[in-house]
């Protein structure tokens, strides 16, 4: 996107969680988690530029699925930061590129949401920490403190007590999305057990054979029974594990799915294999930021 003054852009990453463990539920209804999170390579992209009024427009492969109105978390974001701004709130045309799938677990939203943040502090000249974004952010949900760091994070409490992880390899990964929009409220009232045991903890400096084994014997507690309500996730675990991953899992709350590669190559000849055998499926090799 271009970068001609009084405009600025911002990679929006996918946000896949390696691991994710329900460790319990609040009295408000929150539920509590403990959650290994990476972000990749690909993602949406948001740009922004000084207009003569606010103006909003989404394009991409998947930007029919997502409204274009005040419900959208970028125009949220945009409404939050102003509040703070004040008079540095200039009017900005925000553009989004809509490159992932919607409701599908890896965080689509909310990373837009965190780079409209990022690229509106920029593009007004606010002298605001990451700190203070994420305290801005957090009325729009517990993912945004985690997508405006996008870096590798251990995630506990219902996702605000944030610890960055430091020492895990690149991982060569691919993305499979079925098609299906999964919410997220079904995902957890389909959910057996809500107090299940932490994490164990992270090897120090993990190579890859490493890090996969500490990962199989982690689990993502939602991917049961999200299988339930949508057994296409089935399908996508099992398009990976044939392909050669060393691990496949769920993301979230799904749909999406990623395996594991040993090296960039595996993850694009896997890609293609799946891709080619299910056309109509959301297929990326990708790696770790």
């Amino acid at each position: 996107m271009a970068t001609e003054p009084g405009a600025t852009g911002e990679h929006a990453p996918a946000k896949v969680n390696l691991a994710l463990h329900v460790t319990g539920r609040r009295a408000d209804g929150y539920h509590l988690l403990d959650t290994l999170i990476v972000f990749t390579g690909i993602g949406d992209r948001i740009r922004a530029a000084d207009a003569g009024s606010d103006g909003f427009a989404v394009t991409g492969p998947f930007a029919a699925d997502i409204p274009a109105d005040g419900a959208n978390l970028v125009l949220r974001a945009r409404d939050l930061l102003r509040g703070v701004a004040g008079a540095s709130a200039r009017p900005v045309r925000i553009e989004l590129d809509k490159a992932l799938p919607a409701a599908s677990g890896i965080g689509g939203g909310s990373s837009d949401a965190a780079a409209t943040l990022r690229a509106l502090a920029r593009l007004w000249g606010l002298s605001l920490s990451a700190a203070d974004l994420a305290t801005i952010a957090l009325p729009l949900g517990a993912d945004l403190p985690m997508c405006l760091a996008a870096r590798t994070l251990r995630a506990r409490g219902v996702g605000e007590a944030l610890a960055p992880v430091d020492g895990l390899p690149g991982l060569d990964m691919v993305l499979v999305n079925p098609g299906v929009a999964v919410a997220t409220p079904a995902v957890f009232a389909a959910l057996a057990n809500r107090a299940n045991p932490p994490l164990a903890p992270l090897p120090a400096r993990p190579d890859f054979p490493a890090l996969v084994e500490w990962l199989a014997a982690a689990r993502n507690d939602l991917e049961a029974p999200a299988v339930t309500i949508a057994p296409a996730i089935a399908s996508c675990l099992a398009a990976l594990r044939q392909s050669g991953a060393a691990l496949a899992r769920m993301s979230g709350s799904g749909a999406t799915c990623f395996g594991l590669y040993p090296s960039r190559q595996d993850a694009a000849r896997a890609a293609a294999a799946i891709a080619d055998g299910r056309p109509s499926w959301y297929v990326r090799a990708t790696r770790t930021i």
